[in-house]
């Protein structure tokens, strides 16, 4: 018998996800710099690892409640409300998660029917699509246009709209392109989504990289706040991303619908981590200023790098990702990667991993130090004039 009899239709037509390739590729291979995956590389605080530890030498290592510690879950409240203006009730609204990642999965295996639509942004993080069809649902992609800044406009919006459409996934600032959506961007689409009543599923774990103006929460405009599934975490604020810490924020009624799903697959998040991300959010404010003003200088170099050398390049205005064009080289994004590593030996990601409408990009994180990224951007100018 052929063991692959026994799975389910979905799960085979799934690839592997295409930022994992090229980093396995990468770790094969000697003397690669690799700006592929999107991980900070800064410690996480002392502080917050010292929290961690002491909760071991007090044998602090049960299970917690389900929904997490109530003084962690007390902890995110105060901390959205203090950074983000968004009211919260700590017993009812919040669910501590295996990060943000598992939130996203339980957010769609609690709303979903088979058959029901999604509208997923291309280009998007590589989970958002599988997860959707793992649930049941079918994915309904709207591509986002580079001339608009990668953000969603309310004609595409009003395009995609079904009777069949449940929810929308939404992801600002945006992995891979960078993109971000201000209050007056959100003003134009917020009218429709209280109009169809359909749930908002919005990834905001990078709201803390928003380098123009202040990240704007879809979660902020309240008369569609109850349709918002509010997702966020640790990993990239607190450089805690081995610690597996997100949380959900949302009306009490789907947050214990989505705890069902948890307690019954999880039980609850790591309880360490759990106290390291209590002190995570009380103190550690200036931790997650630190890195924003080092990542934003780094974004700078890249990107004046990245032009200079005829990669066109827009500024993005979050996370740490920059999304240059090589549509000019004449070369897929993949042909593009794969050469890149060959001959210079740097690993980027190519765009079509997010999606068809990510072809002719490559993605390249610059959650890495000032040397790495200069050496990169010699060997990608040399890569450039030999091509």
């Amino acid at each position: 018998m052929n063991p692959k009899s026994l799975l389910n239709d979905v799960i085979g037509t799934i690839p592997p996800s295409g930022i994992r390739k090229f980093f396995d590729l990468a770790s094969s291979m000697e003397g690669v710099i690799s700006l592929g995956v999107g991980e900070p590389d800064f410690d996480t605080p002392w502080h917050i690892r010292e929290e961690a530890i002491y909760a071991i030498e007090k044998g602090r290592t049960f299970y917690s409640a389900n929904a997490g510690l109530p003084e962690l879950r007390k902890e995110i409240c105060r901390y959205l409300k203090r950074r983000f203006q968004l009211e919260y009730a700590w017993n009812s609204d919040i669910l501590v998660t295996v990060g943000g990642s598992e939130a996203i999965d339980i957010a769609f295996r609690s709303l979903l029917n088979p058959g029901d639509e999604v509208i997923v942004l291309s280009p998007g993080y590589v989970a958002y699509e599988p997860c959707v069809r793992l649930a049941g649902g079918i994915p309904v992609i709207v591509e986002l246009k580079e001339e608009d800044e990668f953000k969603l406009k309310k004609e595409q919006l009003k395009q995609a709209l079904s009777p069949k459409t449940k929810a929308i996934l939404m992801n600002f600032p945006g992995n891979p392109t960078g993109g971000i959506m201000t209050k007056e961007d959100f003003s134009e689409i917020v009218p429709l989504i209280q109009e169809s009543g359909i749930a908002v599923v919005t990834d905001e774990i990078y709201a803390e990289l928003t380098y123009s103006g202040k990240h704007c929460s879809i979660a902020s405009f309240s008369e569609i706040k109850d349709q918002v599934i509010l997702i966020s975490g640790f990993s990239k604020a607190y450089s805690m991303t081995g610690w597996r810490l997100g949380y959900i924020a949302a009306h009490r009624d789907l947050i214990a619908a989505m705890n069902k799903v948890h307690q019954y697959a999880i039980m609850c998040a790591p309880t360490i981590s759990q106290y390291a991300g209590i002190e995570a959010m009380a103190k550690g404010d200036g931790d997650v200023e630190m890195m924003k003003d080092s990542f934003e200088r780094r974004r700078n170099f890249i990107v004046n790098g990245l032009n200079r050398m005829g990669l066109q390049c827009p500024m993005p205005q979050g996370a740490f990702y920059v999304f240059p064009s090589i549509k000019h080289t004449g070369m897929s994004s993949e042909e593009f990667c794969e050469k890149l590593l060959e001959k210079e030996k740097v690993a980027v990601v190519p765009g079509n991993a997010f999606g068809a409408s990510g072809e002719g990009f490559v993605r390249i994180s610059y959650a890495y130090s000032i040397e790495e990224i200069k050496g990169a951007l010699e060997r990608i100018s040399r890569f450039l004039e030999t091509c």
